[in-house]
C-alpha cells in the first residue's frame, strides 16, 4: 500500500505542511493520539511500518501472551461509546484480544482511514529554514509536516544475545517478538527457551505441555507473582461500564497507574504473623495486587523488599516439588522489585512436569549455539526449536533505530549518547522542536494505558494551546532538561531499584543491552507525581518547552 494513498496537495495541512501531524506507530499510543489530534483539527495521519494496527500487539503473538493488568484499567477511557459496547472476556486479557479490542478503537472511532500501513520510517529531518519535519519512508516516498509525534512504543525492538554461533543453529529459531504469525508446531518436539523476563514467563507455562522435552535455560531467576485468569461475567462488565470513571480515576491517582489501594503501612509496623497473612492475602488475590497492596515500602525499604523476596521463596518451595529446581528458581542475588514485577500463570507448576527441565547458566554459562543445539559448559542440549525471549532495547530503541534529525543536523541517538539521556518530562528534547513523544525515555514506570490517554490529552491542550497563541513551535528548553534528569535519577535513587537493578541487569536501568549507558530510562518516582508535573507545565503556560529565544520573543523582551 502506498504510504499516503491521496494527494496530500489537493488539501494541504493548515501550516502549509502534507500534514499538520505525522505519528508514528498505529498501537495503543498511535491511536490515541490520532483521536485527540484530529479533536481540535489537526490533519494528522498515523504512518505504521506494519501491515495492520494494534503495535506491540500486533507483533507480539508467541504462546501464551497476554497484558500483565487486570482488564479493568487496561483500556481507554474517554469514548464511552467504546466502553458501553466493548466486553472483556478474561481478567487478563490475551494478546488476541487484546488486539480485537485495538480494532474495535479504530473502527468504532473511525480512525484507520488515516493510518497508512506497510509504511516504515526511515528519517525524519528538521528543516529549521521552513520550521517542519520531512519525514522518510523506507519505500522513498516522503512528507512534511509541522508537528511529529513518535508512538513507537518502549518495548518494541527485540535484541538477541551475544552467544557464539548463534547464527549456526539448523532448527527453527523464534524470538518472541518476531513470532509467525502462522504459528509453530512444537508438539512433540525438543524445545529450547533462552530468557525468562516477562515474555518468557508467559511462555513456559504454555509450551511445556506441547513440547516432547522443556529446555528451560535460566541465567537469573525472576520474582513472579503467580495469578488465576477468571472469565468476565456480564455483571462484572455492567459493574465497570457503570464505574469506569472512578477506576480510572483511582489507576491515574496511583504511582504505577493500577485501580488499587494503596497499603497504609510498611512492612516493619506490623508483627511477622501479621505480616505474613497480609502477603498471603494478597499473594492469593494475584498480580500486581501483590506487588501494590501488602505494604507501601517494598519499593524503598530494602528489609522490606527483602521480607517480600524470602515470602515468594517459600511460595516456590510449595508450588515446586523437587528441591533443588525450587532453590534454582529461587533469587538470591537480588531482592524483590530489583527487576520489572511479572505476573504468571502456572509458570512455577510447569516445573514439575518430568520432561522440563531448567537448566542453570548462572553458574555454567552458556558456551557457544551449535548447530545441533546449545552447549553449557561441555554438555550439549539437542534442540528442534530454539526460541528468545531476551527482552528489548527498552525505552529508546525505537527512538535510535530509525534518523531522528533536528537542528543543525544533530541526531537524536547523538544526542543521547553524548550528552546523556535529557528530555522535558519525556514529552519533547531541547534541539527538536515539534518533536513529541507518547511513552518516551523518562516518563513513569507504570500501566502503560494509564500515561498513554493522559499524555495524549495533555499534547492535545498544549497544541490547541500554542494555536490560540500563535506560536510556532514548542521546544524543550536545556535547563528544563536538566532539572528533569536529576530528578528522574533521584527518584529512581530513593529506591531499591537502583541497587537491586543493577545486580538484576534491569531493563529500566538499561542494564540488558551490552554498552548502553547505565541511566533510569523511566521516572520511579510515581505515576501520580509526574502527572502533576505536567499539569505545572502547562498552568505555566509550557514555558519551559518553549525555546528561549521564542519565550522572550512572545513576552517582549
Amino acid at each position: 500500500m502506498s504510504a499516503v494513498a491521496h494527494d496530500p496537495s489537493a488539501h494541504p495541512g493548515q501550516f502549509g505542511t502534507d500534514y499538520d501531524a505525522v505519528v508514528i506507530g498505529a498501537g495503543f499510543s498511535g491511536l490515541a493520539m490520532l483521536h485527540h489530534l484530529r479533536e481540535i483539527g489537526l490533519r494528522t495521519i498515523v504512518l505504521e511500518g506494519e501491515e495492520d494496527l494494534g503495535g506491540t500487539w500486533w507483533v507480539n503473538r508467541y504462546p501464551g501472551v497476554r497484558t500483565d493488568s487486570e482488564y479493568s484499567y487496561y483500556s481507554f477511557s474517554f469514548s464511552k461509546e467504546v466502553r458501553d459496547e466493548w466486553t472483556w472476556s478474561e481478567r487478563y486479557p490475551s494478546g488476541p484480544e487484546v488486539l480485537a479490542y485495538l480494532r474495535f478503537v479504530a473502527d468504532r472511532l473511525d480512525l484507520r482511514k488515516d493510518i497508512r500501513f506497510d509504511s516504515r520510517v526511515q528519517s525524519a529531518t528538521y528543516d529549521e529554514d521552513r520550521n517542519l519535519w520531512l519525514v522518510q519512508l523506507q519505500d522513498g516516498q516522503s512528507v512534511t509536516t509541522h508537528y511529529l509525534v513518535s508512538a513507537m512504543g518502549v518495548l518494541s525492538q527485540p535484541i538477541l544475545p551475544d552467544i557464539p554461533g548463534i547464527e549456526s543453529f539448523r532448527g527453527e529459531v523464534h524470538h518472541t517478538a518476531q513470532w509467525p504469525r502462522e504459528g509453530v508446531d512444537l508438539a512433540g518436539k525438543r524445545v529450547g527457551l533462552i530468557g525468562l523476563g516477562a515474555s518468557g514467563i508467559q511462555v513456559v507455562p504454555v509450551v511445556a505441555p506441547l513440547a516432547g522435552e522443556f529446555f528451560v535455560f535460566q541465567r537469573t531467576p525472576n520474582y513472579v507473582v503467580e495469578t488465576t485468569n477468571s472469565p468476565v461475567s456480564e455483571a462484572d462488565m455492567q459493574w465497570l461500564r457503570e464505574h469506569y470513571d472512578e477506576v480510572y480515576e483511582q489507576a491515574a491517582n496511583h504511582p504505577f497507574g493500577v485501580a488499587m489501594q494503596p497499603a497504609e503501612h510498611g512492612a516493619l509496623e506490623v508483627d511477622a504473623q501479621r505480616r505474613r497473612e497480609i502477603f498471603e492475602s494478597k499473594w492469593n488475590e494475584g498480580g500486581f495486587h501483590f506487588a501494590n497492596e501488602c505494604f507501601n515500602d517494598l519499593a524503598t525499604n530494602h528489609e522490606s523488599s527483602e521480607l517480600a523476596s524470602e515470602f515468594i521463596r517459600s511460595k516456590i518451595r510449595e508450588i515446586v516439588r523437587d528441591p533443588a529446581t525450587a532453590e534454582l528458581l529461587s533469587p538470591r542475588g537480588y531482592s524483590f522489585n530489583g527487576k520489572r514485577v511479572p505476573t504468571g500463570h502456572g509458570y512455577y507448576d510447569a516445573f514439575n512436569l518430568e520432561h522440563v527441565h531448567l537448566i542453570d547458566t548462572q553458574s555454567t554459562p552458556i558456551s557457544a549455539i551449535t548447530p545441533a543445539g546449545v552447549r553449557v559448559g561441555d554438555t550439549e542440549y539437542p534442540l528442534d526449536v530454539l526460541i528468545f525471549a531476551t527482552g528489548f532495547d527498552a525505552m529508546t530503541g525505537t527512538l535510535t533505530k530509525i534518523d531522528i534529525v533536528g537542528r543543525g543536523g544533530r541526531t537524536l541517538r547523538d544526542k543521547w549518547q553524548q550528552d546523556g539521556l535529557k528530555s522535558n518530562l519525556g514529552i519533547n528534547a531541547n534541539g527538536f522542536p515539534n518533536f513529541f513523544m507518547s511513552l518516551g525515555p523518562q516518563t513513569p514506570y507504570s500501566n502503560l494505558i494509564v500515561p498513554i490517554q493522559l499524555g495524549a490529552q495533555w499534547l492535545q491542550r498544549a497544541l490547541r494551546w500554542a494555536q490560540e497563541h500563535d506560536l510556532d513551535y514548542f521546544e524543550a528548553t536545556p535547563e528544563s532538561e536538566e532539572w528533569w534528569r536529576q530528578e528522574t535519577e533521584r527518584t529512581g535513587r530513593a529506591t531499591v531499584m537502583y541497587t537491586e537493578g543493577k545486580k538484576a541487569k534491569a531493563w529500566f536501568l538499561g542494564e540488558n543491552v551490552p554498552g548502553k549507558p547505565e541511566e533510569f530510562q523511566v521516572y520511579m518516582g510515581g505515576g501520580q507525581v509526574y502527572q502533576a508535573y505536567c499539569r505545572e507545565l502547562e498552568a505555566d503556560d509550557y514555558a519551559a518547552l518553549r525555546h528561549r529565544a521564542e519565550r522572550n520573543a512572545a513576552v517582549g523582551v
